[in-house]
């Protein structure tokens, strides 16, 4: 886009310039630019603030830490009926 922009010459521009002038008048040409420079604005706010959070959450938040138990009781897996084979799935013959 930047290439584009620089590819124009000065009559291109002041063309360019006089149809936006006739479409939109004398009037309105300050009241669009107006409206252009708010929402650039906002953006930048916005933006602004998005780093700022990210930045913030960065440096407050601690790192996610795993614990390991100590008691060996806690690490032992469980005697499960059905995955030692003594459960009954019903009346045998």
């Amino acid at each position: 886009m930047v290439n584009a922009f620089a590819m124009l010459g000065s009559q291109d521009l002041m063309i360019i310039a006089v149809i936006v002038l006739v479409l939109f008048g004398g009037k309105k040409i300050p009241e669009l630019l107006r409206g252009v420079g708010k929402g650039v604005g906002e953006l930048q706010k916005g933006l602004d603030e998005g780093k700022r959070q990210l930045t913030s959450s960065i440096h407050e938040d601690p790192p996610m830490t795993t614990t390991v138990p100590t008691n060996p009781a806690q690490t032992a897996p469980q005697d499960h009926p059905v995955a030692s084979g003594t459960a009954h799935s019903g009346p045998t013959s």
